[in-house]
């Protein structure tokens, strides 16, 4: 079984607006729903459960009835950070999914979540038990000088570097003993720490998968300006 954890646990705050990002509406629909109708069309995924934000969750039910999302099988509260977020989602599927179920985690802000991509993170988490979407990086990383921070003398070659974001999937066992593991070690869960970055500093070995430019993260109001502009460049794919 292939289950599909979308992470809406945060206020978005930095969005500036009066209900959390994932909940805006654009054109009649919110955010959150794109996302989930992404994983409902996929014929692979065959579950989905969703981390949300506390006082949404009949909100987050009543559109999962309005739009169709019959894959919608469980709605659990977030955490104070992402990781804890992440974490009670993993949590509650203990006794639901077996051991080598593959469970794709997922941003709920980053809507445009593309067929191709999904089906290849699953592949290659069926393959070797974990899968990271990912993106050459096509600009310059140059690192600061600490004895002068307007300066540099070094560059990172932009060849040995990757951009890794969501979707990502992992085994189930992998998945819920790696998040047991750091959670009694406190290795992994502070700050912008997330799933991927969790893993490494466990000594996991991740693969990459493929990625897509459009797989953008709606963060603040250009990055959703930009959202509409796919939507309409796009209409056929995305407005179904």
């Amino acid at each position: 079984m292939n289950i599909a954890i979308l992470i809406a646990g945060g206020s978005g705050h930095r969005m500036g607006q009066d209900i959390p990002k994932q909940f805006i509406n654009v054109y009649d629909k919110p955010v959150l729903i794109y996302t989930l109708e992404g994983f409902q069309r996929h014929p692979q995924i065959d579950a989905i459960e969703v981390v949300c934000l506390d006082g949404w969750h009949d909100v987050l039910r009543a559109y999962a009835r309005q739009f169709n999302i019959t894959k919608l099988k469980w709605i659990v509260s977030g955490g104070s950070s992402g990781q804890e977020s992440i974490r009670n989602g993993v949590y509650n599927l203990e006794g639901k999914a077996a051991d080598d179920d593959i469970v794709v985690i997922h941003d709920g802000i980053r809507p445009l979540i593309d067929e191709s991509v999904l089906t290849d993170v699953l592949l290659t988490a069926k393959k070797y038990g974990n899968a990271v979407t990912s993106l050459p990086y096509n600009e310059q990383i140059f690192v600061v000088n600490p004895e002068d921070e307007t300066t540099t003398t070094k560059y990172i070659p932009r060849e040995t570097l990757r951009r890794v974001s969501t979707p990502q999937a992992y085994q189930f066992k992998l998945l819920d003993d790696k998040y047991h593991e750091a959670f009694e070690k406190e290795i992994g869960i502070y700050g912008s720490s997330y799933t991927n970055t969790m893993m490494v500093e466990l000594g996991v070995t991740l693969h990459f998968a493929a990625g897509s430019d459009k797989n953008i993260k709606l963060t603040t109001k250009d990055d959703l300006e930009m959202f509409k502009a796919y939507l309409k460049a796009d209409k056929d794919t995305w407005l179904k």
